[in-house]
C-alpha cells in the first residue's frame, strides 16, 4: 500500500459512495485506475466493505451505550456470539484489561437497553455487566490511513 492508496482510503472513509472520477480528480488519477485500485485494496482485505452511517435518533434508537459483559473464561462462548443477531447491536470486541468483551449497542430506550441486559445476563457463562449510556458524541469515525510521526 502507497501513498496514494492512503489518501484513497481516507477519502472513502469520509464518503464511500465519491465517484471514481471526482476520486481521480482529488488524487491525479483517471476514475478507471482508481476502479483498479480499490479493486485491488478489496482484493487484498483491506477495504472489508462499503457502509453508511446512520443516524440512531432518526430511526428510533436515540440510547448509545457501551456494555461491559465479564464471563466464565474466554468471552467468547457460541452462546454469547449468538446475541449478534439482535439489531440493537452495532459491535462486539474482545478486549484486555478488568472486562472480557464491550459490546456497542443502541437502543430505543433504557427500557429497551434493560431487555438487551436480560438477555446477555441469561446467556450461561455470563457473570455480570457494566452498561455507560454515551451523553453526546463528539467524534465517529472509520480507521485512518494517516502516518502518525512518534
Amino acid at each position: 500500500m502507497d501513498a496514494t492508496d492512503r489518501k484513497l482510503l481516507a477519502l472513502l472513509a469520509e464518503d464511500a459512495e465519491t465517484a471514481y472520477r471526482d476520486l481521480g480528480e482529488k488524487l491525479g488519477l483517471s476514475g478507471p485506475t482508481v476502479f483498479e485500485r480499490v479493486k485491488k485494496l478489496k482484493a487484498q482485505g483491506i477495504i472489508k466493505r462499503n457502509t453508511i452511517a446512520i443516524d440512531g435518533e432518526a430511526i428510533g434508537r436515540p440510547l448509545l451505550a457501551f456494555v461491559h459483559v465479564n464471563t466464565e473464561g474466554w468471552g467468547k462462548s457460541p452462546e454469547l456470539m449468538a446475541i449478534e443477531d439482535d439489531p440493537r447491536i452495532e459491535e462486539i470486541h474482545a478486549v484486555a484489561g478488568d472486562t472480557c468483551l464491550i459490546i456497542k449497542v443502541r437502543c430505543e430506550s433504557t427500557k429497551a437497553l434493560e431487555l438487551l441486559l436480560k438477555r446477555i445476563y441469561d446467556v450461561p457463562g455470563v457473570q455480570g455487566t457494566r452498561s455507560y449510556i454515551a451523553l453526546n458524541t463528539y467524534l465517529e469515525r472509520n480507521a485512518r490511513t494517516e502516518l502518525v510521526e512518534a
